[in-house]
């Protein structure tokens, strides 16, 4: 039996773990963010691809390496991976990322196209039920996820930007308008930070387990080639998602001062489509969203029922999935505004966890004398992060405020990376020290 996959099936594979990382953010986050960086663009998507995009392979190839999420998690403690890879999972699932698949793609799928006088709330939620029901079945069958998202769903997605990016090339709307107040200091900064929202670094350390499923649904055993083939599916949908990012951020730069009351990504694309063709225009954008957004969200729905049906076995994985998708009908009906204005505090809490994880999977070699590294490091590093949203959320004492803004990197949104450094200094001191007394 062969332990290895044909070019073919490995490129379907990456086409597959695409499909998985791009839905909602990734449509509406890039086409923003170029037309707010405007001629500062360039440096500003250097520094999204950076989060958006090599964060989320890296974690990808780290889980893989590391033999799964909850391995690499308990380095630090069991519970800990508990917590935090349950916390995950309810954040890449039914608290944000997947409620906002049904309101990102109604969003474009749905008003454009409302006779007046129809009550919108009602429409939505027809809309969402339909959603949620449809990508509940076939998240009943993730091992076939590749069949269905990677042969049938994203070539069409493919194709449909592809034409809205060479349209906007052809006929640009505008040209780039002055940066943004965000971005004209730190643009790189900015777009890093902003590359969060996507979600997909924190998606990574899950969708690597599915990927690596759908592998050994090919007839490979061997888990070195499994690890291989899904590192290798990691790559491929890295490039798929550098270049379908810079497409979208194009169309937003060449939109900058053609629609300056843009309020958000959603806004640029569809008055850009609109622009390009017409009424049309609006019906390619509903396919484009309606399909990215589908396929995130069955990704999402299998993710999260086959973590907590193994948490919890006696609750079938069928039951987690239609409960998941029940939880997130109701908050997707909440707006997609309410959604977005949430995740950002919650996003910036728990994302520095998942970089460390990641950077202390590929230092898992040189580091492995010193165990204590784990928890100190991530120690605090979590109290960093969660105390700085608390901060910015003007929740803590002025006293203490005045405090965090010592921090180095503080202001530019880093202020948990010298907490970091420091607490993975203690855990090496810990470990030379725990070597030492018990040798006495």
């Amino acid at each position: 039996m062969t332990q290895k996959l044909d070019l073919k099936t490995k490129i379907l594979m990456g086409v597959t773990l695409f499909s998985m990382f791009f839905g909602a953010g990734n449509l509406i986050f890039p086409p923003y963010l170029g037309a707010q960086a405007g001629t500062a663009a360039v440096p500003a998507f250097a520094g999204f691809a950076l989060s958006a995009v090599g964060l989320p392979v890296l974690g990808v190839i780290a889980v893989t390496l590391s033999g799964g999420l909850n391995t690499l998690a308990s380095r630090v403690h069991p519970k800990f991976a508990f917590v935090y890879i349950a916390a995950l999972y309810l954040a890449i699932g039914p608290c944000l990322a997947i409620p906002r698949t049904a309101s990102t793609s109604f969003s474009m799928a749905g008003p454009p196209f409302l006779p007046e006088g129809v009550p919108e709330p009602l429409v939505q939620l027809l809309y969402t039920v339909v959603f949620f029901v449809a990508a509940s079945l076939v998240a009943m069958h993730p091992e076939k996820l590749t069949e269905y998202l990677g042969k049938r769903l994203t070539p069409v997605l493919l194709i449909l930007i592809a034409a809205l990016f060479a349209a906007a090339v052809i006929n640009p709307a505008g040209h780039p308008a002055p940066p943004a107040e965000a971005y004209a200091q730190a643009a790189p900064v900015e777009g890093f930070l902003y590359g969060y929202q996507t979600m997909d670094t924190l998606a990574a350390l899950n969708f690597g387990m599915l990927v690596a499923l759908n592998v050994r649904e090919q007839g490979i055993r061997e888990e070195k080639a499994v690890t291989k083939e899904t590192v290798f599916a990691g790559w491929i949908a890295g490039v798929m998602l550098l270049v379908i990012y810079a497409m979208l951020a194009f169309t937003g730069y060449l939109s900058g001062t053609a629609f300056p009351g843009a309020v958000d990504g959603t806004e640029v694309l569809m008055q850009m489509a609109q622009f390009l063709f017409g009424k049309a225009g609006a019906v390619i954008l509903a396919v484009i969203f309606v399909i990215a957004c589908f396929n995130t969200c069955v990704s999402l729905l299998s993710c999260c029922g086959k973590y907590f049906n193994s948490c919890f076995p006696k609750i079938s994985y069928r039951a987690w999935v239609f409960g998941f998708a029940a939880v997130s009908l109701l908050l997707a009906n909440a707006g997609l505004e309410t959604i977005l204005e949430f995740s950002v505090p919650v996003l910036n809490a728990i994302y520095p966890l998942a970089i460390l994880l990641i950077v202390l999977a590929f230092l898992h070699r040189a580091i492995e004398r010193f165990p204590a590294v784990y928890p100190w490091a991530a120690l605090f590093c979590g109290a960093g992060s969660v105390l700085t949203v608390l901060e910015q959320q003007g929740l803590m004492p002025s006293g203490v405020t005045e405090l965090f803004q010592m921090i180095p990197a503080y202001e530019a949104g880093f202020g948990w990376v010298v907490p970091t450094i420091f607490g993975a200094l203690i855990g090496v001191l810990w470990s030379v020290m725990l070597r030492k007394k018990s040798r006495q």
